[in-house]
Order: C-alpha cells, then structure tokens, then sequence
C-alpha cells in the first residue's frame, strides 16, 4: 500500500511544471481572449491610432462655433438697457444700487417690459438683435434714438465643474465662448490629486475623455473644446491610475502612473526590475480589459529590442503586468510542495518495514 503512495508521489514530482501553483500564461487561451506579441508595428499603430472619433468631430464643429461665438439671451439673465438723452428711460445704477437692481430681468417665459415696446421677447436673440428690436419700437415715440443693450448678469446658461476641484460647483457661460481649461480656472484649478489626463465631458447623453495633460504640456487645444449649457466636466483623482505588477519581480505591488503616464518598462523597473534568478525574461505580459475587451500582450524581454519596445509600449490604467516564472522556479516550487510528503510516506514506510520484522 505505501509503495502504491510513493509511486503516486513520483508520478505527480514527473509532472511538477504542470502542476505548479501560481497564474501560468498558456500559449493557447480562449478564442475570445488572443496573446499579441509587443512588436514595433503594434506600438507603432497604438500611437499613431485616434483614440476618440467622436472627439474629432466634436472639435470640428466646436472649432467653427468658436470663431462665430454668439451669447444668446436667457430666462433670468439680467440687460443694461441705455438710451442716450433720455435718463427717464434709463434705470440708474448709484452706490446703494446693485447691477441685479439697476437691470431688466428677463422673466421666465422670455421677456422683458420696457416703456414704448411694451412686453418684448428677448429668450434666445443675440444683444444686437435685441438692440434692433428695441430702437425700431420706441422710434415711435423718439426721434432715432440711440439705444445701448449689455447682459449685466449672466444667469441662464451654467456648466457644472465637478470632482478633484479647489472650489468645486456651477460656472456661468458669458459672451466669452467658455472651454475646458477656463472653466476648471475660474472654479480654482485642479487640486494636487487630480487626474487631468482623464478629464470626462458629459454632454446630451454622451460620455467623452479629455487628456488636458496634453494640452498644457504639448498645447493641443483640441482636447479644450467649447462648453455648451448643461455640460459637466468631472476631474477625477489620480488613485485610479493604476498598474499592477505581479510575478517573478522584486517588489509585486500596485504603482501610481505619473501624469497618467507609465510604459511598460517603467512599470517593471518601479517593481525593482525582474528577478534574474527566478523568472522566465521571455515571457512578460500584459493584461489589459476594458468593457467588452480584453487583450493580453506578450513581450520577449530576451530579445535584444526589447527594451525599446517597453519603454514605448504605454500602459493604461488598471493594466496588469506579470512576468512569468521560469520553468526550473516551477520546478522547485512544486519539489518544496511535495517534500514534506513524500518524507511522510517515506517514514510510514520506514515504520511499516520495522514492524514486519
């Protein structure tokens, strides 16, 4: 019966690597998940790949608005209306009275009261426009009047600044097209936590990132569109960009990305680089899964490029990477596993020799 054991023992010492504890990356995985191997051209096209189709034509079409950037007039905004050589027409503003008390409000249906033009509705024109509607209504009663119109207080279109903020809350829009970067200014800036390289728009439903990292440091403004009403702009904090790093490294552990940014061979060396004694250099992963995607990537740390291709093949948040261990590291692992019992077999055996004789 003990020998039965012991046979059983050597078998499962024969067949140690594939018994061995621990994550082991197959070279055939699921259909659904494929291993690509990290090489010059798959880096190559990730940088030169657009991220955000949507964003493109975003940035168009705000790029157009911006040059013909007009304020149109709201439900509670408050007008300066002037009419020069007329001060009856014209409510002053003195030291005790506010701008809000001096003006015209616009009412919730749109309109203003203003003597000679009666009820005017004034909700979605431009300053100019109504300029022209008022002059062409009190003309009746004054000889070409010279009419002045202002938005004093600007109050019916907000975006809302939200997240890793020093003052956090609603911004207006004013007759100055409003972007990304101007409004996050005027809200006190991003905090010290922040994550500016994954600022999120949310706009009519739809959800866009915006990498504001690249627009301070490269001057992209494509990434600081033109905010519209109701947008909200979040600045999230920068514990979620994270990378893991697992395996056969000094220091296994999770690792903040700077500024949103980490290549993969970065990553290794945070960890304390790849243990020589222990690892199998040939055979470094990453596994990167998204909503309905997941990939791994595979490198040959061996090969003599390979530390070019890891310094340019850039990890995103929450990747894990994981080197391998060697086949021999397996080898011992699953001996120090199995030692102890097959020593205990081997003093049964021992003691069932003794009692026999």
């Amino acid at each position: 019966m003990t020998q039965k054991f012991v046979g059983a023992a050597v078998a499962l010492l024969l067949h140690g690597c594939a018994l061995a504890p621990g994550m082991y990356m197959e070279p055939a995985t699921s259909p659904n998940v494929k291993i690509l191997p990290i090489t010059a051209d798959l880096v190559f096209s990730f940088e030169k790949t657009s991220k955000q189709q949507y964003l493109k034509s975003l940035v168009e079409r705000d790029g157009k608005e911006k040059d013909s950037y007009l304020y149109r007039i709201g439900p509670h905004d408050i007008l300066n209306i002037t009419v020069w050589d007329h001060p009856e027409l014209t409510i002053p503003a003195g030291e005790y009275r506010s701008v809000e008390a001096a003006g015209h409000l616009v009412a919730e249906d749109g309109t203003i009261f203003y003597p000679y033009a009666g009820q005017v509705r004034v909700a979605g024109k431009t300053v100019a426009e109504v300029r022209t509607i008022l002059t062409n209504s009190i003309s009746r009663a004054i000889t070409k009047p010279q009419l002045d119109v202002r938005v004093a207080v600007f109050r019916s279109q907000k975006v809302y600044i939200v997240g890793e903020i020093k003052s956090p809350g609603p911004q207006p829009i004013t007759d100055t097209p409003l972007s990304v970067v101007d409004a996050i200014n005027q809200a006190g800036g991003a905090t010290g936590e922040a994550d500016i390289s994954n600022v999120t728009l949310s706009r009519a439903g739809e959800l866009l990132t915006l990498n504001l990292l690249a627009t301070y440091e490269k001057g992209d403004i494509s990434q600081d569109i033109i905010l519209h009403d109701g947008d909200i702009v979040h600045v999230p904090d920068r514990n979620q960009q994270k990378v893991f790093v697992l395996g056969e490294v000094a220091r296994p552990s999770s690792y903040l990305m700077h500024k949103g940014r980490m290549s993969l061979a970065e990553a290794i060396s945070d960890a304390g680089g790849v243990d020589r004694l222990t690892a199998n250099a040939a055979r470094v992963f990453v596994i990167r899964s998204k909503a309905e995607i997941s990939q791994i990537f595979h490198l040959d740390s061996s090969s003599p490029e390979a530390l070019i291709l890891g310094d340019r093949f850039q990890l995103e948040p929450r990747d894990v990477v994981y080197v391998d261990a060697a086949g021999l590291t397996r080898w011992n692992r699953v001996i120090q596993q199995l030692l102890p019992t097959t020593q205990l077999l081997q003093n049964i055996s021992t003691i069932e020799s003794q009692s026999l004789r």
